[in-house]
């Protein structure tokens, strides 16, 4: 058995097998749906909890993205044969191409630039630290070796604390915690840089805030924001859900420790050094449209046809123009819906609508929402149309940018056509995920987390609040959504 939040008693396990359509069909070929004789909260599971379940999927996971890359640890990282052997990562490209194995660390060496943010940049020197001690004699490529290997350990260790952490935050739902242990984007994409550490700062964050704990939760965000932008964002839902609510003193409190725990991170480097500090703003701003953007494909497009292409100022305009009619539409939404949305899948509109506006994207920025999805839309036949656009997308852009970037042989590389298809993939699964959750937004009673009355777990102080304020002529009760007959089980 399971505990409900708000103190409202006991709920039962949500057992996928049982309870997802899609889903039950393809467990048929391993004994089909969990049976009585293994139901959860009435028999022992002795070794097998569903914790330690959820760890051995992680496990497993791990291994197989490290099978992934294999072949440049074994060949070596060099382009543009790391594009086609499709195991392409920022940890060894930086540690060479950023002097981090000649002993230059990131925001601690004076004058050093280097285009993340402050705490991801302390990570990396870090670990560039870290292996300077244990093999400073070694040849860099060695040293590049290692410096992979301890991020893979660290960044494996990050993935399986989110995977718990979203059991955690599932309620009822545990086993939907498993769609953040094997989702195969993490599976390809987690060892390309450093966002792991930004979702399991996010993710954290949202467990402090399901817990009524706001100041811990804005701290968490405020460091994951010094890692990536994007956990920033999740502010917005709680601001909404604040406006809605009438309780301000949430989204205060978040605010306030985003604040204090960002401004505690990069205000020592802002005073050191104002130049390395500020030089991943300037990049960010100055930079073109990034590889698999909209924006890049409408440029090359352009560029093809013999048409203007947009420049960098008029991306950055209409980047942040489109994100803000996005975050304005989100608002409306949540004061005009008859219910008041979850946070999940506020969080969850925000983060992807400002993945799909943004100028950049890069394959590992799927790995923002699996947490998200996992806890706004836990339907598995989503899951897998949404994935499975990534990971066109990420079989594509290696080989588009082998022959972009590297002037690879021509037999090995993808044209614009081709790859512009993917890019669409991607964006039109991303966005297909973002429909489904609107859709359950205006008609609550399809919403899989709140079957048998359950409002929120993750609103914390928003859990069962009263509305006080909407877009509607005059509030009304909100009505409790229960279970068809049916229902989960």
């Amino acid at each position: 058995m399971t505990s409900g939040t708000g103190g409202r008693g006991p709920y039962r396990i949500s057992i996928p097998s049982r309870s997802d359509a899609f889903l039950r069909p393809l467990v048929e070929g391993i004994g089909g749906p969990l049976g009585r004789h293994a139901d959860p909260g009435r028999v022992s599971a002795r070794w097998f909890t569903l914790q330690r379940v959820l760890i051995l999927f992680t496990v497993c996971s791990a291994v197989l993205a490290a099978v992934a890359k294999n072949p440049c640890r074994v060949g070596g990282w060099s382009s543009p044969d790391h594009f086609y052997r499709a195991c392409y990562s920022d940890w060894p490209e930086l540690y060479q191409s950023r002097g981090l194995g000649e002993g230059v660390l990131p925001f601690i060496t004076p004058g050093a630039l280097f285009e993340y943010p402050v705490l991801l940049g302390l990570l990396a020197s870090a670990t560039a630290f870290i292996v300077d001690a244990v093999a400073g004699g070694a040849e860099i490529q060695s040293k590049a070796l290692l410096f992979f290997d301890l991020n893979m350990v660290l960044v494996a260790g990050v993935w399986l604390l989110t995977v718990l952490v979203t059991l955690r935050l599932a309620s009822r739902r545990p086993w939907d915690a498993a769609i953040v242990a094997t989702a195969p984007v993490i599976i390809l994409s987690g060892s390309i840089n450093w966002d792991l550490w930004a979702v399991l700062l996010a993710t954290a964050g949202m467990l402090a805030f399901a817990r009524d704990r706001p100041v811990l939760a804005g701290i968490l965000w405020g460091l994951g924001t010094a890692v990536k932008l994007y956990p920033v964002l999740l502010l917005g839902a709680v601001l909404v859900l604040s406006l809605r609510s009438g309780r301000y003193r949430p989204f205060l409190a978040a605010l306030a420790g985003t604040a204090g725990a960002w401004l505690v991170v990069n205000v020592p480097f802002l005073l050191r050094d104002p130049e390395g500090w500020g030089y991943f703003l300037t990049f960010s701003e100055t930079r073109d449209a990034g590889f698999s953007s909209g924006w890049y494909v409408y440029n090359a497009l352009a560029r093809q046809a013999d048409v203007a292409a947009l420049s960098p100022a008029a991306v950055n305009i209409g980047a942040v123009g489109i994100f803000g009619l996005a975050c304005a539409g989100v608002a409306v939404l949540t004061l005009r819906a008859e219910r008041r949305p979850r946070l999940a899948q506020l969080a969850l509109l925000i983060v992807g609508a400002f993945i799909l506006c943004n100028k950049v994207y890069s394959p590992q920025y799927a790995l923002w929402l699996v947490p998200l999805v996992a806890l706004a839309v836990p339907r598995w036949r989503v899951v897998f149309v949404w994935q499975l656009g990534e990971v066109l997308h990420w079989w594509a852009v290696w080989l588009y940018l082998g022959g972009m970037t590297s002037g690879g042989a021509p037999e090995h590389n993808l044209g614009l056509g081709v790859y512009a298809w993917a890019v669409m993939a991607h964006i039109l699964g991303m966005a297909y995920v973002m429909a489904v959750v609107v859709s359950e937004i205006l008609a609550p009673r399809q919403d899989l987390v709140r079957r048998i009355g359950i409002d929120d777990p993750h609103g914390g102080l928003f859990d069962d609040a009263p509305d006080r304020f909407t877009l509607h002529s005059r509030l009304r009760p909100r009505k409790a959504v229960r279970a068809g007959p049916l229902g989960e089980r």
